[in-house]
């Protein structure tokens, strides 16, 4: 069963949770976001999306390139810190994902917490690098028709159906680390050699 909001309809999704508050937040409409069950997800959408690893592994194998994050908008809220995000190829800057996470800064030691707010590796790199034990749980995949904002993000014209997915990082102890949507750009096409060594 899917869920949808015509795109003139501003409402808050919990399937779209933080992308929706950033919207709000702007006094932007949220663009058209259904959710779908992930075996309805077109190739190579779904092998990027339907597993419970995390992104950034994920797509540098895919692209064969290590990757950075470029922040958009960012905002402290108490212990949460609050971002919209691309992740960008290192070797070009190609935009290969279009996020929004909401972080439990108090849940990660003080080195990962550093490196998030500098806000140059992406979560999954810095989980990696810091040890930090965790789980990945998609809670819903998405289907989004992209709005002018998203297309600046990702580099597009024009009106594109994206795929996505909502995501929830949890501690060894089942305590959300952090909350995400990770949104892909349209035609990923890899690389021919998959190597990022």
């Amino acid at each position: 069963m899917s869920a949808s909001v015509p795109s003139h309809t501003p409402r808050v999704l919990p399937f779209a949770y933080p992308l929706d508050e950033f919207y709000a937040q702007a006094g932007l409409t949220l663009p058209r976001i259904e959710a779908v069950s992930g075996e309805t997800l077109p190739e190579p959408y779904r092998s990027l999306l339907v597993h419970e690893r995390d992104m950034t592994p994920t797509l540098e194998q895919f692209h064969g390139a290590h990757i950075h994050i470029r922040a958009l908008r960012r905002e402290e809220r108490g212990d949460f810190y609050f971002r919209e995000v691309v992740l960008v190829l290192d070797r070009d800057e190609k935009p290969v994902e279009f996020g929004a996470i909401k972080i439990s800064l108090p849940l990660f030691p003080p080195a990962a917490r550093r490196l998030i707010l500098e806000e140059r590796e992406p979560l999954g790199s810095i989980l990696k690098t810091c040890g930090v034990a965790h789980t990945s749980r998609p809670k819903a995949f998405l289907r989004v028709e992209s709005d002018a904002f998203i297309n600046s993000a990702l580099q597009l014209t024009g009106q594109h159906t994206l795929f996505g997915r909502r995501n929830t990082l949890a501690d060894a102890s089942g305590r959300p680390l952090a909350e995400i949507v990770e949104i892909l750009p349209p035609c990923l096409q890899p690389p021919t050699v998959k190597s990022i060594a």
